[in-house]
């Protein structure tokens, strides 16, 4: 994990179901932080619409998170997926079943993670030089459930040019941060204190 209390700049990207966030972190604060209410829950509505406008079919939710967990993929994959969908044809009305592929869902998802990247950019664009050279060195992390569509990580750091790291179990990222925290207390105590008196 991060050691937060050290003077050095991480940046955090938590990708969760409603929102984004992109924090930088350091000496056991928050320097710059933003987010956006684009997040896994705006990724299944575009499944839902992409499947609607394409297909021709009505899914729901639980259906498109199904999808988005099976083949969602920021980037192209070397070997396509598919899987089969049950839904309403939307010209009979009647139950069918259709083929989505891993090509059509990153194709749905793109405008979510263009602006998650967006996010990202703006967030490092606002962070101290001394800092975003911390960034630059030692990579992003991400966490969420958002973390583990494949090649999320891949795509972000082509886009800024900056290592990308998946955090090693993106969904429990915040509440093992918030165990560690109450463990390390009295260090981050001290990060408080120092910074308070800046």
């Amino acid at each position: 994990g991060i050691d937060v209390a050290e003077p050095t700049g991480n940046m955090v990207v938590d990708i969760g179901g409603g929102t984004t966030e992109v924090a930088v972190i350091s000496l056991g604060g928050i320097v710059v932080s933003d987010s956006i209410r684009v997040a896994g829950d705006t990724m299944d509505d575009e499944i839902i619409n992409y499947i609607k406008n394409n297909l021709n079919l009505a899914v729901g939710s639980t259906t498109a998170e199904q999808v988005k967990l099976e083949l969602g993929c920021a980037i192209t994959l070397v070997t396509q997926k598919s899987m089969e969908i049950r839904g309403r044809e939307l010209t009979t009305g009647l139950p069918e079943n259709k083929i989505v592929t891993s090509e059509q869902v990153q194709e749905a998802m793109a405008p979510s993670i263009e602006k998650i990247i967006d996010l990202v950019k703006a967030t490092l664009e606002k962070t101290p030089p001394e800092l975003a050279s911390d960034i630059i060195e030692r990579g992003i992390v991400l966490t969420g459930g958002g973390a583990l569509i494949k090649g999320i990580d891949t795509l972000i750091s082509q886009k800024i040019e900056i290592p990308v790291y998946v955090a090693d179990r993106p969904l429990d990222c915040v509440a093992n941060g918030t165990g560690k925290t109450i463990e390390d207390m009295d260090k981050l105590r001290t990060a408080l204190i120092r910074n308070r008196r800046r």
